[in-house]
């Protein structure tokens, strides 16, 4: 009784393969989750790296004690509280004292202590009547932010590209003192700030007019080799000044990256800003020096020809001549200017033009010939001492 069931063996095999395949459809599914989620821990692991490199983590927290700053009125130093990359409290551990200096820190740190909370870790403004103070508490409050890891050098991007953020010196103009902060990456200014500027009367609208454009121009330049702004050549001049010091800072691996930091700027600076302000020199002494070469002295009419004190500038002196007729400027003439290179050809050009225009205006107050921004403020301070001794 050999009786085979052939039907009955194909019904089973096609269980066995049928069980079979729907064993392994049903594992499979189990090893893609498990690969769904390797994949999905990646972003989890990779989120704080990402974060890192773009410099949430650079600012460490905690309180940092900046330098002490010595300033004309007394001693400097501030303390802050970092907390989540941003200042959460900030004080004056020292302070000028003394006399009127305790009415002044006690008006001006609070309002410094204020601004520094609501800037963060960025620049803050001078207050103003206490500009020393001031630029005091700025320098300590940046070199706590130093230990802190949010001044200059800090880490602003990924991919290893570093930003150095710098402070140039306070540098005090007639009209109050000007400072400026830049941020370079690449070896190009990416951000320019004025740290300090004239404050108080009129200064307000020069300061508010003129900062804005000087810092987009210090952009654009890539270095200190920028243009004055019309009716503002003190503050321009000063501007420029703290902007090469800025620059002058910038770490030298960084600045080697581009020609618009450090050195690149400082020879743009000497070439462009500086050697243009000196042109406004011996051409001046030909150029305009005859006809108000007359000897000093007042006349009948009320006018007369009064020379003006000598003004040191960086590049040379500046004394202006000028002859008044019936209490107006008739003739001007510099006696002296700075001289020697380039100086001659800029002066050429530059000190017609200030002639010109004191006697168009017919008083000191005249603006700056653009790339002669250092000799026109010499200019102008000599015209002006010029019509002091003819009682204008």
């Amino acid at each position: 009784m050999k009786k085979s069931h052939p039907f009955r063996r194909v019904m089973l095999a096609s269980a066995a393969t049928v069980s079979g395949i729907v064993l392994l459809l049903t594992l499979k599914p189990s090893s893609d989750p498990g690969s769904a989620q390797a994949a999905g821990a990646l972003p989890q692991q990779t989120a704080p790296a990402q974060e890192s490199a773009q410099g949430g983590a650079s600012v460490k927290d905690g309180t940092f004690t900046g330098d002490t700053i010595q300033t004309q009125y007394g001693p400097v130093q501030v303390r802050v509280t970092v907390s989540g990359g941003k200042i959460t409290k900030a004080d004056a551990l020292q302070a000028p004292k003394g006399g009127r200096s305790d009415q002044i820190s006690g008006d001006a740190i609070p309002k410094l202590n204020k601004e520094a909370i609501a800037s963060g870790t960025e620049g803050i403004d001078a207050i103003s009547g206490a500009s020393y103070t001031s630029a005091g508490y700025g320098k300590s409050l940046q070199s706590a932010l130093d230990k802190a890891g949010a001044g200059p050098g800090a880490t602003g991007g990924g991919g290893g590209a570093q930003a150095a953020t710098v402070t140039g010196d306070a540098v005090d103009t007639q009209y109050g003192p000007v400072q400026v902060r830049v941020t370079v990456s690449g070896g190009k200014i990416t951000k320019a700030e004025a740290v300090q500027q004239p404050k108080g009367g009129r200064s307000d609208q020069i300061s508010g007019d003129a900062v804005p454009k000087l810092n987009k121009e210090a952009v654009a330049a890539g270095s200190a080799n920028i243009d004055a702004i019309s009716g503002a050549s003190y503050t321009s001049a000063g501007y420029k000044k703290s902007l090469q010091s800025a620059l002058d800072k910038v770490p030298a691996a960084e600045a080697d990256k581009g020609k618009g930091a450090g050195t690149g700027a400082a020879a743009g600076a000497g070439s462009g800003a500086g050697a243009a302000d000196p042109a406004a020199g011996s051409a001046a002494g030909s150029g305009a020096a005859g006809s108000g070469a007359a000897a000093g002295g007042a006349t009948s009419d009320g006018g007369g020809t009064y020379t003006g004190a000598v003004v040191q500038t960086e590049y040379g002196p500046v004394q202006v001549r000028v002859t008044l007729t019936k209490g107006r400027i008739t003739s001007a003439s510099a006696v002296q200017a700075p001289k020697g290179g380039r100086s001659d050809q800029v002066s050429g050009d530059a000190i017609p033009k200030l002639n010109q225009e004191a006697v168009t205006v017919g008083d000191g107050d005249i603006d700056a010939v653009s790339g002669a921004s250092y000799t026109s403020a010499g200019y102008k301070k000599s015209l002006q001492s010029a019509l002091d001794q003819a009682g204008g």
